[in-house]
């Protein structure tokens, strides 16, 4: 009976292991072993969504994470989701963290293969909230026609400082009311349920960046524009890179003073975030040096080129590359956003105009206080 019962779950697992042993953009054993390592992770997250979740009995679920990476997921971010009846009434209470941004979006559904992002019904910061002084706040909304998941952000700038908030979701017409116990068919249609996150997910993430980022041409990065099922507070720049190891990409970006935070990273063509943790594959503005002339000069390559803000791409030759602008003060045009020449690596330091090299200690007390940051912050 219990092989019954997983049945829908076990046949999507090996679906999804098609996909990804098939996907187009492998070239090495690192690639397809990344793509294993994905798939175990979209394998946590859509059991996690089934079984955790109950539309009756709402709670935030913190599924994407460095275990579970998906979406081209922000390394500053910690994410918050909940599934939601557009015909219910919902309260979100909780005590503001010291986060660079705490943002909350109502979406109309999910991302899917087709079509890229679902309509966003709201989307605002807490700056449309009333804080207490304590950090105490509340936020009622609904019934919301044609609502489907709310989604919560709690961004960090500065990784060694900031510390998350507490947050919950209620739905007021449900409490005081028991849960449904776990019946063998309600059992059954989280299993299906589960099994068809898992496959839809990989086939989102596959189609996704063809609809944004690959529509740019490679090694070159957009203006700063409306993230594509964003935020109303949120910018950012898209783009792909594609290097030979002796070769690396210098992106030059304005430091940004109007928001509270601007960020870069690179990723993995699995369309997901790479080691952030061990390795320096993002940086935000507060991790990153600016020079004297007020601007932000990246180099992203395999190779070290013996600065602190260097974008690793671990072994991938190809990959997307996304800067983001969060919790702005006033709209950013052209001028705000980066440049984008590809060199030599051997080149970096005669073509940066204010080197300043990083000695290999150096760069690994900069790994080092990652490490400590994440493992603060806790993310799995």
């Amino acid at each position: 009976m219990s092989d019954a019962l997983t049945k829908p779950f076990t046949d999507a697992v090996a679906e999804a292991e098609e996909l990804i042993r098939n996907a187009e953009f492998i070239r090495t054993e690192q690639d397809l072993d990344e793509g294993y390592a994905y798939l175990a992770g979209r394998i946590r997250a859509s059991l996690q969504m089934a079984f955790d979740h109950d539309l009756a009995h709402p709670v935030l679920i913190n599924s994407t994470h460095q275990f579970a990476r998906q979406g081209l997921d922000n390394p500053d971010a910690l994410y918050w989701s909940a599934y939601l009846d557009g015909d219910a009434e919902y309260v979100v209470r909780g005590r503001r963290g010291t986060s660079a941004d705490l943002s909350f979006q109502v979406m109309a559904g999910a991302y899917g293969p087709v079509g890229g992002s679902p309509q966003s019904l709201t989307a605002f910061d807490d700056r449309e909230l009333e804080v207490a002084p304590d950090g105490t706040f509340e936020w009622r909304f609904g019934p919301l026609p044609g609502a489907k998941n709310l989604i919560i952000r709690e961004v960090f700038n500065d990784w060694a400082t900031e510390e998350p908030g507490r947050l919950w979701i209620e739905r007021t017409d449900t409490l005081g009311v028991a849960a449904t116990p776990p019946g063998r068919d309600r059992l059954a249609k989280k299993y299906e349920i589960a099994g068809k996150l898992l496959v839809g997910s990989i086939q989102t993430w596959f189609a996704f960046p063809h609809f944004f980022q690959y529509q740019e041409p490679v090694n070159t990065l957009s203006p700063p524009r409306s993230t594509p099922g964003g935020l109303e507070s949120q910018r950012s720049s898209i783009g792909h890179y594609e290097l030979a190891d002796d070769e690396a990409l210098v992106v030059t970006v304005p430091e940004c003073t109007d928001c509270a935070y601007q960020a870069i990273q690179v990723g993995s063509d699995w369309y997901a975030s790479t080691d952030y943790e061990t390795h320096q594959t993002s940086l935000t503005k507060a991790q990153s040096v600016v020079d004297p002339d007020g601007m932000l000069r990246y180099v992203i390559s395999e190779g070290d080129p013996g600065i602190a803000n260097w974008l690793e791409t671990t072994g991938h030759r190809t990959g997307p590359i996304m800067l983001r602008w969060q919790r702005l003060e006033r709209d950013l045009g052209p001028q705000d956003g980066p440049s984008v020449e590809k060199v030599a690596l051997a080149d970096v330091p005669d073509l940066l105009p204010h080197f300043s090299p990083v000695t290999p200690e150096e760069y690994a007390e900069r790994i080092a206080a990652r490490q400590r940051s994440v493992a603060r912050r806790m993310l799995s």
